[in-house]
């Protein structure tokens, strides 16, 4: 190659590079991994609501996780109640490469990208008076991590990506009257991001582009619960959108001296970015019903503000200064849950439940930075009440995602700097979620 066809490959490099930057600041950043729920915020952490597959989520109150899931349940808890939750998740997320992936990519598979997740939480109820209840949560129910193979095909899409947001819950619960009650909380969420790709230097080994940044971002929950009788409720829950307003510098490396020349002239290298991205706002309405001293029915449906989501502000402060926002193809989901409470015996009772969680991305594709699509979940579990003050429960949860198709077709080919083409499916998708919780009555 002369140096007139290495100059040239350089500049449309460097071309190709600022759609690659934009790429993966923009949609890069929400790169987590699938949940199940329609997107990425969970129902599971490690409670009942596991084994339920979260129906009755907002109306159950028998806990105190009722903090998270309808912080005016709380009216219904005698004195002081803790709970933790624990739980495991194992998510298979393997993508098959397909014969229209550009050939300058390799034939990696990348391997499972997600693989065993742990989580946990807490929650803390204190009973004031005979009207008002408040409490404390503790819980991480937005986002996953993922890692792919270093050569994977879809590597100049990403790599390695990390968002999730822990929840801070201080809350309040007022009983207004014997059948209504109202509750708020404070959502104090702290974000954790972390994102990886490949860079193209078309010859030699990949450099890599590297964001990093932790950030608080504030929001409130409000709720109701109204009780037709003993026994029969029905609970509404609002959840604010949460902004996460992420600043991170682009730490480059393994750049060819070319590129690196190039993008260092452009102000770039080590250039501060500043990524906004939303927490969707929600809503959740849920009903209980005691049939007989045995069985219960369990009901939810909910809504979920993706479209909000796929609108990321990013702002990049070089010497030649760029914001823009970008609306990527995501739209709202919907969530329907069906479950049943058995008690078999005095210390035992059992929970199930299936539900259902629409598509968020639009079209029949989805992106291989975000392989995610609807969801069947089938959960099982059990309490045991072991005595007045103490009780546990272990819990099981199988979320079925199926083939997720992806079809990504770059604006440049590999040769030239381009990130290629990406064809292929993420076949028979699924996570199961292994859980247990121990609560204390005092």
């Amino acid at each position: 190659m002369d140096t007139a066809q290495k100059k040239s490959l350089l500049r449309r490099s460097a071309g190709n590079f600022r759609a690659l930057a934009w790429s993966a600041l923009a949609i890069g950043l929400i790169s987590a991994p699938p949940a199940s729920a329609g997107g990425l915020l969970l129902y599971e952490v490690g409670t009942d609501d596991v084994g339920l597959a979260s129906a009755g989520y907002g109306a159950r109150a028998q806990d105190a996780s009722t903090v998270l899931t309808n912080p005016a349940g709380m009216t219904r808890l005698e004195g002081t109640q803790v709970l933790l939750g624990t739980q495991l998740l194992y998510q298979d997320a393997s993508f098959s490469p397909g014969s229209g992936t550009s050939p300058g990519l390799g034939t990696g598979d990348g391997g499972n990208a997600i693989g065993f997740f742990p989580g946990a939480s807490a929650f803390y109820t204190q009973q004031l008076s005979s009207d008002v209840t408040v409490g404390m949560g503790l819980a991480g129910n937005f986002g996953l991590a993922e890692k792919y193979d270093d050569d994977w095909v879809g590597r100049y899409y990403v790599r390695e990506s990390t968002l999730i947001g822990i929840s801070l819950l201080p809350s309040i619960a007022y009983k207004v009257d014997d059948k209504f009650s109202v509750g708020a909380s404070l959502n104090a969420m702290y974000g954790n991001f972390e994102d990886k790709v490949a860079i193209n230097n078309i010859i030699g080994d990949d450099g890599a582009l590297k964001l990093d940044d932790k950030e608080w971002g504030w929001g409130v929950n409000l709720s109701m619960l109204y009780e037709f009788s003993p026994d029969t409720r029905i609970g509404l829950t609002y959840t604010s959108e949460v902004d996460l307003d992420f600043s991170a510098k682009a730490e480059f490396s393994g750049l060819s001296p070319g590129l690196e020349a190039l993008l260092n002239s452009r102000g770039l290298l080590n250039a501060p970015i500043d990524l906004g991205i939303k927490v969707p706002q929600t809503l959740m309405v849920s009903g209980f019903h005691q049939l007989d001293e045995q069985w219960a029915l369990l009901s939810s449906v909910g809504w979920q503000d993706w479209s909000r989501f796929g609108r990321v502000d990013v702002t990049v402060d070089s010497s030649n200064p760029t914001s823009l926002t970008t609306s990527l193809p995501f739209q709202d989901t919907w969530h329907a849950a069906l479950g049943a409470q058995y008690q078999l015996n005095e210390p035992w009772r059992i929970n199930f439940g299936i539900a259902y969680d629409s598509d968020f991305q639009e079209g029949s594709f989805v992106s291989p930075v975000l392989p995610a699509g609807a969801v069947w979940r089938f959960g099982v579990g059990a309490r045991q009440q072991v005595n007045e003050s103490f009780h546990w429960g272990p819990a099981i949860e199988y979320g079925w995602g199926g083939d997720l198709d992806v079809n990504i077709q770059s604006a440049a080919p590999v040769a030239v700097g381009g990130r290629g083409d990406v064809v292929g499916t993420y076949k028979d998708s699924y996570g199961l979620f292994v859980a247990a919780n121990f609560g204390w009555d005092f």
